[in-house]
């Protein structure tokens, strides 16, 4: 459970990886703080993921846990997640933005450059996201994405979620940028890991080495 009183550094957005059943990422829940769970669709058909949804959604806001859907804003609505995750236009994001705007937070991803992100930015997302689903199959965080997220977070007062690497030790690398959010998944619910520890691990080094963000 996460505690009343978030920690003022760098915390933790899970995404939920492909195959990964909901037991296992509840008890994510139980190793400390998470900020957030995000789900992206993960090559599941509408309905699965709507079933898969409303396994989630009510227990990791039980837990605190902002609940993000990826990509299908109608399933978002109906299992009454906390916001939506896009990877659109600059246009399409500040349509999305205006329809959702007061019933759920929008987030913006696909950005791989400065340029993308300045103009996706300009649309006020709650969030940008730097990385991609799935690709956290290597130690470090990649390094384009630490780059942006360092630059970002020096520059711009909307948040930044960077993604973090399959090694926990990456976490360190995320909030050295000052990015207010590091993304884990591979290194929580890889075969044989224990998602509660993990999540215990990752807080603790973020406890340890983290920079404090000014109240």
């Amino acid at each position: 459970m996460n505690d009343a009183t978030p920690p003022n550094r760098c915390r933790i957005v899970l995404i939920a990886p492909k195959d990964a059943p909901a037991e296992r990422i509840a008890a994510a829940f139980e190793g400390g703080d998470v900020a957030s769970l995000i789900l992206p669709e993960n090559g599941m058909d509408e309905a699965a993921f709507q079933a898969f949804a409303e396994q989630i959604v009510p227990v990791a806001q039980a837990a605190g846990i902002a609940v993000i859907i990826a990509g299908d804003t109608r399933i978002a609505g109906r299992v009454q997640a906390d916001g939506i995750h896009v990877e659109v236009s600059k246009d399409a994001l500040a349509e999305t933005i205006e329809h959702f705007e007061g019933k759920m937070m929008v987030g913006a991803g696909g950005a791989k450059t400065r340029d993308d992100a300045l103009e996706l930015g300009e649309t006020r997302p709650d969030y940008i996201f730097f990385g991609r689903f799935g690709y956290d199959n290597k130690p470090e965080p990649h390094p384009r994405n630490l780059s942006l997220g360092r630059w970002w977070a020096d520059m711009i007062q909307i948040p930044c979620i960077v993604m973090a690497g399959s090694d926990l030790a990456s976490v360190e690398a995320v909030a050295d940028t000052g990015a207010e959010f590091v993304a884990l998944s591979s290194v929580v619910f890889a075969d044989g890991a224990d998602p509660k520890a993990a999540i215990a691990a990752a807080n603790a080094l973020l406890d340890e080495t983290a920079p404090r963000f000014e109240d």
